[in-house]
């Protein structure tokens, strides 16, 4: 009854409070869900993805995002995933219509750039078992 006339759990909710932070930065609920909490996802990986600065801005989080990314962990897959679930960064890192690679947005994982690896292609295992993050930067150009 409090909630519906906008008490303290929903005024909180409103403010961006604890629980909603931690959930934006992939907090406990969501790595729970990803080794098969109430979700039921268990086959489920958590990928810790490192966003640039202005991504994090957009998506509204602060530092790396936690996904649960189900069946085989790809470029695809965790892309497919976090624009699922920050649907502002639909666009940003790959086209909307083709869904390549924006050209001046790279892949890093285990100090290696993926960014030219097919997007199917499995990601290292340390990304898929979460001890490595998938790494999202913006490349700079010039001379």
């Amino acid at each position: 009854m409090s909630q519906a006339r906008g008490g303290k759990a929903g005024a909180s909710q409103a403010r961006g409070g604890k629980a909603g932070a931690r959930q934006a930065r992939g907090g406990k609920a969501g790595a729970r869900q990803a080794r098969g909490g109430k979700a039921g996802a268990r086959d489920a990986h958590v990928v810790r993805v490192v966003l640039p600065a202005h991504l994090r801005t957009l998506a509204g989080v602060q530092g790396e995002v936690s996904l649960a990314v189900a069946g085989s962990v790809t470029q695809r897959s965790v892309l497919d995933e976090l624009e699922a679930r920050f649907s502002t960064l639909g666009g940003t890192i790959r086209d909307r219509s083709t869904a390549r690679r924006r050209p001046f947005v790279r892949f890093f994982a285990c100090a290696q750039d993926l960014s030219h690896e097919p997007p199917d292609a499995p990601l290292p295992e340390e990304v898929a078992s979460g001890k490595e993050p998938f790494v999202v930067l913006g490349a700079i150009a010039g001379g």
